[in-house]
């Protein structure tokens, strides 16, 4: 290679250097990415955002018929005296919540009376748009998105969407949930549209 090339290739890289910085710059300042101060705080985020999947799992396992599973897969999630609330749709955010427990086997029992008093045969969570906010190294908050599938033995489908309001604490070195509150904003039956 000549000089003129290795004066070239400099200039190339000089340029996509200036580049990628420029665009890492709009990101961080568009709120596309946050930095991370510190590695502490990525992985509290990382083990945080697996606490709504867990709650998912157990609640579908309940949903299936096996509470004991879904108490199961609740327990590692939850503080022991983690409190837990629902709002149903229609009841008003800034009140008293449509049902609490304190317990996730407290709360298992709740969820799995309502599915049995409704009738489900199966139920499938998604949790999805999780936001965390690592407060310091024992404390965080944390929402969450929900759309959530009941099905009937009829073959129609009970459709829940909301958010849950997290408080989330570090107890022995691994995050858990310490208050959870579920705020529905709908309830709606779906079916197969007759031919």
């Amino acid at each position: 290679m000549t000089k003129t090339s290795f004066a070239s290739v400099g200039r190339r890289a000089k340029v996509a250097l200036t580049v990628a910085g420029a665009a890492a710059a709009v990101a961080l300042f568009a709120g596309f990415i946050t930095p991370t101060p510190n590695g502490w705080k990525l992985a509290a985020e990382l083990e945080i955002a697996k606490l709504p999947v867990c709650y998912a799992l157990g609640t579908d396992a309940i949903g299936r018929g096996d509470l004991q599973a879904g108490k199961n897969i609740y327990a590692p999630c939850f503080k022991s005296d983690a409190e837990l609330a629902v709002y149903f749709p229609g009841t008003p955010f800034n009140g008293p919540p449509s049902s609490t427990a304190i317990g996730a086997n407290a709360w298992a029992d709740f969820v799995e009376g309502v599915f049995t008093t409704s009738g489900y045969t199966s139920t499938q969570h998604l949790i999805g748009s999780i936001d965390i906010n690592v407060i310091d190294e024992d404390e965080a908050t944390m929402t969450s998105y929900l759309h959530a599938t009941h099905v009937l033995p009829n073959g129609t489908i009970d459709v829940a969407n909301g958010t849950y309001e997290d408080e989330v604490i570090r107890v022995n070195g691994t995050w858990k949930i310490k208050r959870r509150t579920l705020k529905l904003i709908t309830f709606l039956n779906l079916g197969t549209p007759t031919p």
